[in-house]
C-alpha cells in the first residue's frame, strides 16, 4: 500500500484552485480497494489516505504585491548598491518592476483558467485553522502552520480534516515529502540558489527577486540546508520507489506481451478426493432373500482435472474447447449396484480426452443456438434449476445432482437452443446423440442411428424468489439402457436378447429461495419405454427433496440434506422372460417389491476463492430396491480447485 500511495502522491498534478475533492487513492483500483477494505476494520475510511502535498499557487493577491514593493523601496533607501561584475546593475529599478508586472499578468491568466472552487472549501487552505481537527494545544501545530502558511505545501482531505493521528510509512513521507520539495523548488527563482555564495551585503541587494517571486515569505539559508539534508536522507526511499514502480511497469510490458490470446480465457478445474463404502451382503438374485456375496471395495485417492478454453469472435458468440482427464471408475461393478456411484467420477485412465467442443452464439437478442460434436446434451443445453448441482461444488452424489431423467441417452454432440420468451419463461430444446460421429452401423451411431435423445424443458420463475423447470425428453435406446447411470437404467432381463426401445421421460424441478441462508426444493421423474418388436411397456419414476443451506457457517460455504428415491421399475409388462425386475425368477411381469431411500449429507467449505472442502456422506437403504440387501454406506473428502 505504500508504494500505490507513494506512486500517486509524487505524481498527481497539484494545483491550489483546483485539488481533487475525492482521495488520492482511487478506489475503483482492485489492490488498493482490498487493502482499504482490510484497514477498515481498524480505521474509518477517510482515516486510509494520507492528506495531499500541494504546490502552492503561483497567483498572489495585490494585498501581498504592495506590501513587497514597500519593502523593496525601503530596502534601496537603506542599502548602498555596490556595482559588482557577478550581480546586474541593480540602481535601474526596471528589472523589479517587470517581475511584479509579469507576475500580475500570471495572476490574471491562472485565475481566468481556473476559477476558485466555491464548492470545495479545502481547494486552498492558506490558514492552519481551516484544519478542524488541528488545535492550537497539539504539539506539532506550530510545524503544521509553517508548512501550511508559511510554504503553502500540504493540504487536508476535502471534509476539512488533516487526521494528523494517523500513521504513514517512510515511502509515503519521503514521497510526500519530495513533493513538497519540488514545489518549493517551483516557487523559488534561480538566483535564491546563487545567493548562498554571497555576502551579506550582496544577499540583501537580490532579495527584491526572492520577494516577488515567493508566494508569501522568503526561503532563508537555514531552510535550504534542512530541505538539502531532508532530501539526502529520504535518498534511499526515493530511489527504491522508482525501481519499484520500474519493475511493475516490466512485469506489466511482459504478460501484455505474452498473454495467451485477446479472445480466448482459460478456466480450469482439478478435484482431489478419498472415499470410500462399507462392506454390505449383497442379494445378487433375488429369489428367497439370502444374500449370495459380498461388495467389497477399498479407500482410495483419486484426482480429475478439467480444463476449459472460452473463445469469443464477435462478443456475441463462445467456442468451447473442454479438456479433461481422471482416474476415478465407478464402484458399481464392486457392490452389485450402481446407487452408490458419485457425482464427480471421471476415468479416462489419465489420458486426456476432448470433453467439450461447442459452438454457442446469438441469433436474435433472445435466442442463443448451440452446436458441436461434444459437450451438447440436455444436462448442458437446458437451465439448471438445482442450487446443489455440480460436480465440484454441490452435492458428492450423482443422484444428488439433478432429475436422472435429464441424463437418459448419454447424449454428447449435437444442436440445442435457448429461447428467452418472456423475462419469466424461457424454453430450451436439445438434440443430442450419444456417438455422432460413429460411420459404421446405423443401428449403433451416427447423428441419428444409436442412442439419441430429443427433448425441452420450460423454465419458469413465477416469482423472484422460485425457479421451477418442465422437462420432456425422448429417447431411442439400441440395447434396452436407458442410459440415465443411476438405478434402474436397464429395461429387460439380462437372459433375454437385447431390443430397442423408445423412452417418453416427463418430470419437474423446482427451487425456492426462502431466504438467502434457506432454499428448498425438489423433483420427480417418470418414464414409459416400449420395445420396437415386443408388446408391453416398462415405466420407472424417481423423487427427491433437499434442502440447501447456503453461507452456512461462513459467507460462501454451502450445506446440503438430500432424500429420495432412485429410479426404480414400477410396472413391467413384456412377455414372460423378458420382463427385468424378476429376471432370476423367470422374468415374469411386475414391479419392484422393494423401494431403496437414498438420504444425503454434505458440506462444503469454501476455503478461498478458489479451493474449497467438502465432507460428505449418504446411505442407501434397500440398494438395488432390494430389502435383503444390506446398507450401503458411502463417505467422501472432496477438495476442489478452480482458476
Amino acid at each position: 500500500m505504500s508504494l500505490l500511495m507513494a506512486s500517486v502522491l509524487t505524481t498527481v498534478p497539484i494545483s491550489a484552485v483546483n485539488l481533487p475533492e475525492k482521495s488520492v487513492i482511487l478506489p475503483e483500483n482492485p489492490v488498493q480497494q482490498s487493502t482499504q477494505d482490510n484497514l477498515s476494520q481498524v480505521v474509518s475510511p477517510a482515516e486510509i489516505t494520507p492528506p495531499e502535498f500541494v504546490q502552492p499557487d503561483i497567483t498572489t493577491s495585490s494585498a501581498i504585491k504592495n506590501k513587497y514593493e514597500n519593502i523593496l523601496r525601503k530596502s534601496r533607501e537603506k542599502i548602498q548598491f555596490i556595482s559588482s561584475p557577478n550581480l546586474p546593475e541593480l540602481k535601474d529599478t526596471q528589472p523589479i518592476t517587470e517581475v511584479v508586472q509579469n507576475q500580475e499578468s500570471t495572476e490574471e491568466f491562472d485565475q481566468s483558467l481556473h476559477p476558485p472552487d466555491s464548492d470545495n472549501p479545502m481547494s486552498q487552505v492558506t490558514s492552519v485553522s481551516q484544519l478542524q481537527d488541528v488545535q492550537p494545544s497539539d504539539w506539532a501545530f506550530g510545524a503544521l502552520q509553517s508548512l501550511v502558511e508559511r510554504y503553502g505545501c500540504i493540504a487536508g482531505y476535502p471534509d476539512g480534516t488533516y487526521l494528523g493521528n494517523r500513521s504513514i510509512s517512510r515511502y509515503e513521507f519521503a514521497a510526500g515529502l519530495n513533493a513538497c520539495l519540488e514545489k518549493i523548488n517551483d516557487a523559488m527563482p534561480a538566483v535564491v540558489t546563487e545567493q548562498l555564495a554571497l555576502s551579506e551585503v550582496e544577499r540583501s541587494r537580490s532579495a527584491g527577486y526572492a520577494y516577488a517571486n515567493n508566494k508569501i515569505n522568503t526561503v532563508n539559508n537555514e531552510d535550504l540546508i534542512s530541505l538539502q539534508r531532508l532530501q539526502g536522507e529520504f535518498k534511499a526511499e526515493l530511489q527504491q520507489l522508482q525501481q519499484r514502480v520500474e519493475v511493475v511497469e516490466k512485469q506489466t510490458s511482459e504478460l501484455q506481451g505474452n498473454r495467451f490470446s485477446t479472445t480466448t480465457r482459460l478456466f480450469g478445474q482439478a478435484i482431489f478426493s478419498v472415499q470410500g463404502t462399507n462392506s454390505p451382503d449383497v442379494d445378487l438374485f433375488p429369489r428367497d432373500g439370502v444374500p449370495e456375496r459380498q461388495g467389497k471395495t477399498n479407500l482410495t485417492f483419486t484426482s480429475s482435472v478439467q480444463l476449459t478454453l472460452a473463445t469469443s469472435f464477435t462478443g456475441r458468440d463462445l467456442l468451447l474447447t473442454g479438456l479433461s482427464a481422471g482416474n476415478f471408475g465407478s464402484n458399481a461393478s464392486l457392490l452389485s449396484t450402481n446407487m452408490g456411484r458419485l457425482g464427480f467420477e471421471s476415468n479416462t485412465d489419465n489420458n486426456l480426452v476432448v470433453s467439450d467442443l461447442s459452438y454457442r452464439f446469438l441469433a436474435s437478442n433472445n435466442l442463443g443456438i448451440v452446436a458441436g460434436t461434444a459437450g451438447v446434451n440436455p444436462i448442458n443445453t437446458f437451465r439448471g434449476i438445482s442450487p446443489l448441482e455440480g460436480s465440484s461444488d454441490g452435492a458428492i452424489s450423482l443422484f444428488g445432482q439433478r432429475n436422472p431423467i435429464l441424463s437418459i441417452g448419454n447424449g454428447t454432440g449435437g444442436i440445442g437452443f435457448d429461447w428467452q420468451i418472456s423475462d419469466r419463461i424461457s424454453l430450451q430444446g436439445v438434440y443430442s446423440a450419444e456417438i455422432p460421429s460413429f460411420p459404421g452401423d446405423t443401428k449403433q451411431g451416427g447423428l441419428f442411428g444409436g442412442r439419441y435423445t430429443a427433448g425441452a424443458q420450460l423454465s419458469l420463475a413465477p416469482t423472484n424468489n422460485i425457479d421451477i423447470g418442465v422437462h420432456y425428453l425422448y429417447s431411442h435406446s439400441p440395447d434396452g439402457l436407458l442410459g440415465g447411470g443411476i438405478g434402474d437404467s436397464q429395461l429387460i432381463s439380462p437372459f433375454a436378447n437385447p431390443t430397442a426401445f423408445d423412452t417418453q421421460a416427463i418430470g419437474a424441478t423446482v427451487a425456492w429461495r426462502i431466504n438467502p441462508n434457506l432454499h428448498l426444493g425438489g423433483w420427480g421423474g417418470f418414464t414409459s419405454s416400449k420395445p420396437s418388436n415386443l408388446s408391453g411397456s416398462v415405466e420407472t419414476t424417481n423423487w427427491m427433496v433437499f434442502a440447501a443451506f447456503p453461507n452456512l457457517l461462513r459467507s460462501g460455504n454451502l450445506g446440503g440434506v438430500l432424500v429420495g428415491q432412485p429410479p426404480k421399475i414400477t410396472s413391467s409388462t413384456l412377455p414372460d422372460g423378458f420382463n427385468f425386475p424378476n429376471f432370476s425368477d423367470g422374468g415374469t411381469a411386475g414391479g419392484r417389491s422393494d423401494t431403496s431411500i437414498h438420504v444425503e449429507v454434505f458440506y462444503r467449505a469454501q476455503l478461498s476463492d478458489n479451493i474449497a472442502l467438502t465432507p460428505g456422506l449418504f446411505v442407501i437403504f434397500n440398494p438395488d430396491h432390494n430389502a435383503a440387501n444390506d446398507a450401503l454406506i458411502v463417505g467422501t473428502l472432496r477438495a476442489s480447485f478452480r482458476f
